[in-house]
């Protein structure tokens, strides 16, 4: 009688993990096969681009001419490397250590060179305004040409760093897929066959995203969605259009002719 009585609950048992099973399977193709990438867990990017990109914007502060450089130019250097091949050791080859200390660390060393090179920018155009900038050299319209093409470059990876550390949450966020909604709107996320399956986000999307916005002012392919991605956005143009508005009318005043 016994086991008369077991046989139903264990045939209910079966029907029960049955159920369990598919529900798990049926997540798991949900995942794979439903949601795009860039909503579900993946592999961290690389961290060599961004730190590519941090050691080219340093080199290029670093080759300011004094009068618009900090007050001490071993400053700069110094505190952003020492930053940087920190977070290199604690989180080597790819970003996938989830510690607000680096993330924390990430943000200041970013901070740190923009305003770096905000610094610059209201140094040059001080000086071109007042008329100081290189004031008797033959050579000025050249050295006034390559400091604000080297200042607008690093503006244009500054903000790039900021948009990708930003958006989404950040790229610990972005690789376990956590945010529902995206700051920036990238065309391959709504059309896979614009770059096949497993496309998402690194950081040459971002650098790509701040150079079209520092030469075009606006928006090209890439959609700011969030009020801080449009803000952002303004800052950069805003300092792009100054720096490069200034130093051309400058450089064209002194150019020999």
């Amino acid at each position: 009688m016994g086991t008369d009585e077991g046989r139903p609950r264990r045939f209910l048992g079966r029907i029960g993990a049955g159920v369990r099973n598919t529900g798990q399977r049926s997540d798991k193709v949900l995942d794979e096969h439903v949601l795009p990438v860039w909503r579900r867990a993946s592999s961290g990017e690389y961290r060599w681009p961004v730190s590519l990109a941090i050691i080219a914007a340093v080199v290029m502060q670093g080759l300011l001419p004094s009068e618009v450089q900090l007050v001490h130019a071993w400053i700069l250097p110094s505190i952003a490397l020492v930053l940087l091949i920190s977070i290199n050791i604690a989180d080597p080859a790819r970003i996938d250590n989830e510690s607000p200390t680096l993330r924390i660390g990430t943000g200041v060393l970013i901070a740190w060179i923009t305003g770096a090179n905000i610094l610059s920018v209201i140094r040059l155009l001080s000086r071109l305004i007042n008329g100081t900038f290189e004031h008797g050299n033959p050579h000025a319209a050249r050295t006034l040409l390559l400091t604000g093409g080297a200042i607008w470059l690093t503006n244009v990876i500054c903000f790039s760093l900021w948009y990708w550390h930003f958006d989404r949450g950040g790229p610990i966020d972005r690789a376990f897929g956590r945010a529902e909604h995206p700051d920036f709107f990238f065309p391959q996320m709504d059309n896979e066959k614009l770059a096949g399956p497993n496309w998402e986000t690194g950081f040459v999307d971002y650098l790509f995203l701040s150079w079209t916005n520092a030469t075009a002012f606006s928006p090209t392919d890439v959609l700011p969605l969030t009020r801080w991605a449009k803000m952002t956005m303004l800052v950069q143009s805003a300092i792009s259009l100054m720096t490069i508005g200034l130093v051309i009318a400058r450089a064209v005043n002194v150019l020999p002719s």
